[in-house]
């Protein structure tokens, strides 16, 4: 039997529109579904809107945020090429994947809502009844999907997101392009938020898991890889 393929959205975008604060994948939003894949032995592409260099918000590189897992993988020199070797989103847009999903980072909040090819392979995804998985600010990727019903794909749906106030937290409320938050319940999504801002939250409805933040990272790659052995 041929191994699962999956396929990994990421960010190309490495500074604010302010130009204020470096941004980019958030490191662990990759680790952990990648680490989760690899153990599996999935097949595993990494694409990005631009191709090539996927930057890394800084961020997520600190001593508090670099978890065990992620640290592994920033220190692998493979795994670093893979990250400035992206494909385009177009070159792998007609493959079929078991699981298509958004990492998150506030760069994705400039490059991925718009671009119609993305929308273009989720819709497809999606409507295949295959998974579609979105971290923290890489649900910013689904905003703008529409299905072949005119409908938005998170119209109706739980699901979740960084929300308003851990953007308070994270002290990015002015760098931010739009509230996320207020995008999604402008969809007709239903919002789900951890209890505790910034602890580990995931959402499944259907074929769409969703999880909150980068805390909950490992906690979606558990989830994510259970819902594909369901399969």
């Amino acid at each position: 039997m041929s191994p699962l393929k999956i396929l990994i959205m990421v960010t190309n975008v490495s500074l604010y529109a302010s130009g204020h604060f470096k941004t980019g994948l958030w490191l662990s939003e990759l680790t952990h579904i990648y680490h989760a894949a690899k153990e599996k032995g999935y097949d595993i592409t990494i694409a990005s809107p631009q191709g090539g260099n996927v930057p890394i918000d800084p961020e997520s590189l600190q001593y508090f945020t670099l978890d065990k897992v992620s640290a592994i993988y920033w220190n692998d020199i493979s795994f670093r090429e893979l990250l400035n070797n992206s494909h385009h989103v177009s070159e792998v847009a007609d493959e079929q994947y078991d699981l298509v999903y958004l990492a998150g980072g506030h760069g994705t909040m400039y490059d991925f809502p718009d671009d119609v090819l993305m929308q273009s392979v989720i819709r497809k995804q999606y409507e295949s009844g295959k998974m579609v998985g979105a971290i923290c600010h890489g649900v910013g990727g689904l905003l703008n999907v529409k299905l072949s019903n005119g409908e938005y794909l998170i119209k109706g749906k739980a699901m979740t997101g960084f929300d308003w106030f851990e953007e308070t937290l994270a002290r990015r409320k002015k760098e931010v392009p739009f509230n996320l938050e207020a995008a999604i319940k402008e969809r007709g999504a239903d919002l789900k938020k951890a209890f505790i801002p910034m602890t580990s939250h995931v959402v499944v409805d259907g074929n769409l898991i969703t999880g909150q933040n980068p805390f909950s990272s490992k906690e979606m790659a558990k989830v994510v890889i259970e819902q594909l052995e369901k399969k």
